[in-house]
């Protein structure tokens, strides 16, 4: 007999000891223990509503459940890892609580729909944590973009100078992209939020349940439609994870670029020492720790994602014990992409921007050539004649190491001789950005309406 099982009946002789920690799972599952009882408890009072349960045995389970649940928090549950799992070990204890009456619990449900119900309450819950961490940190992009909309600096190709833009416009490109995040991250919560519980080990079962009764206690918006998918299905975990990887890669674009900036050789920005650490041989450096650890559990997630999609490809219907290996990538993947962007929000909020430094950059490596095209192009010129025109300019700078703005007029003329006097308001960065007057633009009064917008965005996403 393998004594505590639920499943010991069928057995005669006791698992062995090696397969008995190789399969148990307590140990990291036993983080659903809220979800657990939580569905436990809407469970049995589903039993009790078709009466299957009487109201005092319902009453004795539930008063059992919250026991265990105050013993839990407290930390006085005493986790035995030869009941294989956080289901067992609650079932088990409440058996010792209620007595009889406990072994009722399980009645019209398995282990197979009881997880797949924790797993989808736990995400639940972590998304709308998420949601707000990300919420947080796009107010705070959006506040620096505010305060940084008539800041100057160089907008890169190739990580090359293309053309002058502001620092409020480049943070609220930042906005952009979490915005999507947070759009994937709802649309995961919908089909997140659908009820397994019901679907019992794959088949459904024969007592007179009522899955809508307790899709309503549980909060969930529909019930699952097919017993077998219920008990099986996990792309919603992989939808989640997924999500959170793209998230993840935004992240990770965000701190390249503070790496970068933040580089004395770049000298864009400063991040607050309470954000950086030192060198351990080397007294003078100021390293950018929080963006490069950012940057690097990116690629953690995206290895969970790889890990649940190859975890799932192979598996027919309907629950197998693969399965088990889903948690540890789901909860690693919510617990790095959480702490990830609330360190973040506080890494915008202090970053401190050098503008000086920014403006002098916007007016290096001839940021302002489009806008010589354009002005030649506003002269009747055609663009392609125009491109080769301020090629030929930009040629005569490089040979003299000036800027377009630093040639005199008439060496300008000498590549076109429709060039004027009033070259020079194109030519400034200032008069590049201020040029760029519509939706998605980054002329300062532009990003002033779309932070703007962006605040409006972030009230009304509920």
């Amino acid at each position: 007999m393998t004594k505590g099982k639920l499943w010991g009946g069928r057995f005669g002789e006791a698992t062995d000891a090696l397969v008995a920690s190789f399969t148990a799972s307590v140990d990291f599952d036993r983080r659903l223990y809220h979800y657990d009882i939580l569905g436990s408890i809407a469970h049995v009072r589903m039993l009790a509503h078709v009466g299957v349960l009487t109201p005092a045995e319902r009453d004795q389970i539930v008063q059992g459940l919250e026991r265990i649940e105050a013993e839990i928090d407290a930390g006085r549950f005493d986790w035995k890892s030869e009941l294989e799992d956080v289901h067992t070990n609650i079932e088990a204890r409440l058996i010792e609580h209620v007595g009889e009456v406990g072994k009722k619990l399980h009645t019209a449900r398995s282990r197979n729909d009881q997880v797949a119900t924790d797993l989808r309450l736990y995400l639940r819950d972590g998304i709308d944590a998420l949601r707000d961490a990300l919420k947080h940190l796009q107010t705070a992009i959006v506040a620096r973009a505010e305060s940084e909309a008539d800041t100057i600096m160089p907008g890169f190709t190739h990580l090359q100078i293309a053309q002058p833009v502001t620092f409020g416009h480049h943070l609220l490109a930042w906005f952009e992209m979490l915005a999507r995040d947070g759009e994937r991250l709802r649309d995961v919560r919908r089909r997140v939020n659908v009820l397994p519980l019901g679907s019992a080990a794959l088949a459904g079962t024969s007592y007179p349940i009522d899955r809508a009764y307790t899709a309503k206690l549980l909060g969930f918006d529909d019930v699952a439609r097919n017993s077998l998918d219920a008990v099986s299905d996990r792309d919603f975990a992989i939808e989640f994870v997924g999500a959170c990887a793209v998230l993840m890669m935004h992240l990770s674009r965000m701190s390249e670029e503070l790496v970068l900036w933040s580089s004395p050789l770049f000298g864009f920005v400063e991040l607050a020492d309470a954000y950086c650490t030192g060198s351990s041989i080397m007294p003078q450096k100021k390293n950018p720790d929080v963006p490069e650890l950012v940057r690097g559990k990116s690629a953690r997630v995206q290895g969970h994602l790889v890990a649940l999609l190859t975890l799932m490809k192979a598996q027919p219907l309907a629950y197998n014990r693969d399965n088990q290996e889903d948690k540890l990538p789901v909860f690693d993947t919510l617990d790095t992409t959480l702490i990830c962007l609330r360190v973040y929000a506080g890494l915008v909020e202090t970053l401190s921007v050098r503008r000086e430094r920014l403006a002098q950059a916007a007016g290096e490596g001839y940021a302002t050539a489009t806008d010589l095209a354009d002005y030649l192009v506003r002269k009747g010129v055609p663009f392609r004649d125009a491109h080769e025109i301020v090629g030929r300019a930009v040629r005569v700078g490089l040979a003299s190491g000036r800027d377009l703005a630093q040639l005199a007029l008439g060496e300008l003329q000498a590549c076109d001789k429709r060039i004027a006097a009033d070259v020079y308001d194109v030519l400034a960065p200032s008069g590049s950005v201020k040029a760029r007057r519509h939706v998605g633009g980054t002329a300062p009064d532009e990003v002033r309406a779309a932070a703007a917008q962006a605040r409006r965005r972030l009230a009304q996403d509920g």
